[in-house]
């Protein structure tokens, strides 16, 4: 991801603004006022199921699963790397081998597994091989760090299923591995969609995928959160 200077997004054309999943420094604590938000780690999640996904920028993959009733806690971060605490910049500068992910907890009892694996591949497109839209680098790959032997059968089989439907054109090049350790994202990158919905980026391309989701996920949103 690219740094977006709020400076010069009035004069940029829009390509540009979105053409980044990142923010200029000066934005980093920025919020809108927004009221009734729960920040990323103000939730018990003792008793909760984990689940585990990167599907591009972790700002909208974060932002869709939050939506979901039976989910408790969405933290944005890095897995599936090799560096001890790695910073923003070290991995979208790619020198870490961590992808940007999602760590979900949530409640087995109203919201399955496999829910959570259709609600991941309607949001990203995963057969474009490290690479999500205009972000591109191995941080963006399309992957799935599963937590148990379960979770790993149900992702494979769910791929499987998705191949034989025909509904993509390309092959699908989602990773399936096993969760090793999730670094949580520095603190402005958490809840960014919720607190920053006039970014650029949001604006433009992700709150039309939230449209869509919303669509099919009807029924199974948190009220409070749908958009209008």
């Amino acid at each position: 991801m690219m740094n977006v200077m709020r400076s010069l997004s009035i004069f940029l054309p829009l390509f540009l603004l979105v053409a980044s999943c990142t923010q200029a420094e000066g934005e980093r604590q920025a919020n809108t006022g927004e009221k009734n938000f729960l920040t990323y780690d103000s939730t018990d999640t003792t008793g909760l199921a984990k689940a585990t996904f990167a599907g591009g920028c972790f700002w909208c993959t974060e932002g869709y699963f939050e939506r979901l009733k039976g989910i408790k806690r969405v933290v944005s971060g890095y897995t599936g790397g090799t560096k001890a605490n790695p910073t923003y910049y070290e991995v979208s500068a790619g020198e870490t081998g961590h992808a940007e992910a999602v760590q979900i907890y949530y409640d087995p009892k109203l919201l399955s597994y496999r829910e959570l694996l259709k609600a991941f591949f309607l949001t990203h497109d995963p057969t474009t091989l490290n690479r999500q839209g205009p972000d591109i680098g191995e941080q963006y790959r399309s992957a799935i760090f599963y937590h148990n032997q379960e979770q790993k059968k149900m992702a494979e089989q769910y791929i499987a299923e998705l191949e034989l439907s025909g509904k993509y054109q390309n092959k699908i090049v989602t990773q399936v591995e096993p969760f090793t350790k999730f670094w949580e994202a520095e603190e402005y990158h958490q809840d960014f969609y919720r607190r920053n919905p006039n970014n650029p980026y949001i604006e433009s391309v992700a709150k039309p995928k939230m449209k869509k989701f919303e669509n099919v996920f009807q029924g199974k949103l948190k009220g409070d959160n749908k958009e209008e």
